[in-house]
């Protein structure tokens, strides 16, 4: 299997100036001896004119001749190599990938909208140039892939009635599902000389036929550990208060007496709105 190699042709500027010369002195020769012999000269000087190779910073250029990989040039300048050489640039720096919203199933069955940003760049001229057809649409495609391997391995949230709190989940475990959907993306685009720089979910919601579903599960849920709380901490609330009375001795309270107490006490401290007192004008048994 072929690797890149890099390679380093020759100075362009000093090429630059030999073609020059042989361009313009071919021409300057014939006008002066009036034969055109001396167009031998620019004619060459025009041919070697295509060798020149230019290369930017981080960016990089791939020879070939007659189909053979020649070699890589990454240093940036100008330089100059054969003419027959065909030339393929590709870039270095850092790339952003912003997929598509697709529309996928969970884990859990459920439909759900995703996408990620992506931050890619090729390390690899060789494989980016010859392993795959097209590198840039092989990072679209894999990406996408992806994504929607790492939506059916997770579920979108987890509900307290299902008892998968510790779960990984898309929507609250950001750093998981990045850790996994970079190592996903990096062993897909390993085979284009491609290294993931970064991986993250940029959308992520259920489908619109069932955020509405499901935004009314999550409100339930929501209001039923409300509610547990407040059963909790009335309950504490009630039991306070029947050990103060009885340590403190200010009112000696049979069982069905206790009982009213706590049901009157619970409905105050459980219920949703503000309770309307009523005066016991009577004895404590009317």
């Amino acid at each position: 299997m072929t690797e890149e190699k890099i390679i380093k042709p020759a100075n362009g500027y000093l090429m630059f100036f030999v073609v020059l010369t042989m361009f313009v002195g071919g021409i300057i020769l014939s006008i002066m001896n009036e034969t055109p012999i001396y167009l031998i000269a620019t004619a060459l000087g025009f041919i070697l004119m295509f060798g020149f190779i230019l290369v930017n910073p981080n960016s990089s250029a791939v020879l070939l001749l007659f189909g053979k990989y020649i070699g890589t040039v990454k240093s940036n300048g100008l330089y100059w190599a054969n003419p027959l050489y065909r030339k393929r640039t590709i870039s270095l720096r850092a790339s952003n990938f912003d997929s598509e919203r697709l529309k996928v199933n969970d884990k859990l069955g459920n439909p759900i909208m995703i996408s990620t940003i992506l931050v890619w760049r090729v390390t690899n001229t060789y494989n980016a140039a010859f392993d795959v057809d097209n590198y840039e649409n092989f990072v679209r495609v894999q990406t996408d892939a992806a994504v929607r391997k790492l939506a059916s391995m997770y579920p979108y949230d987890n509900f307290a009635d299902e008892g998968t709190e510790e779960d990984i989940t898309l929507r609250s475990s950001v750093n998981e599902v990045s850790e996994a959907l970079e190592k996903e993306v990096e062993e897909r685009l390993s085979i284009a000389g491609i290294e993931v720089l970064e991986a993250r979910i940029g959308y992520l919601a259920y489908a619109q036929e069932i955020a509405n579903a499901m935004l009314k599960r999550q409100q339930a849920t929501a209001i039923v550990a409300a509610r547990h709380k407040i059963v909790e901490g009335a309950v504490s609330m009630v039991e306070m208060a029947l050990n103060e009375l009885s340590k403190k001795q200010i009112v000696e309270l049979d069982d069905e007496r206790k009982a009213a107490m706590v049901s009157n006490l619970m409905v105050v401290l459980c219920g949703d709105k503000d309770a309307s007192p009523v005066l016991n004008t009577g004895t404590l048994s009317h």
